[in-house]
């Protein structure tokens, strides 16, 4: 008896759009990171893409609890001598929202090729608009 193991051209892909207003970044991360790896699927498979598309709305809306907003620094580097840069959560939202949480999701899925790949089917968006109503995504409710 064989395990079937499903190619990523036979996975059907739909499109989820979330509202993150009110939400929680770290429970938001957490649930979208799953759905672009293909976790929610019964024929999930490690190394296969087999997740949906994800667009998401209201970014700038996302809560934190306690005293991340101040407390919470975030790292870069520009590869130069003294090219060390910190920003905490509250500067780098005012500079750029969507960055927040694509920070957090491309944390939480595989630091490959295949993650490469599947983090590209995420999309954020700051305000209630986004340009992907031909594709028909259908609301997500998130489980918490």
């Amino acid at each position: 008896m064989n395990t079937p193991s499903p190619k990523a051209e036979d996975i059907p892909r739909t499109w989820h759009l979330i509202d993150a207003e009110g939400q929680i970044l770290g429970r938001l991360a957490t649930e979208v990171a799953g759905i672009l790896r293909g976790k929610n699927k019964p024929e999930f498979t490690p190394h296969v893409d087999c997740g949906d598309f994800v667009i998401i709305i209201n970014a700038e809306k996302i809560k934190v609890s306690g005293k991340k907003e101040v407390q919470k620094i975030y790292h870069r580097h520009s590869g130069f001598p003294g090219g060390h840069k910190q920003e905490s959560l509250q500067a780098l939202r005012q500079r750029r929202p969507v960055a927040v949480l694509e920070k957090a999701i491309k944390g939480m899925i595989p630091h490959t090729r295949l993650g490469d790949h599947q983090f590209t089917k995420l999309n954020v968006y700051e305000g209630p608009n986004h340009p992907h109503e031909a594709q028909q995504p259908k609301p997500y409710t998130l489980v918490g």
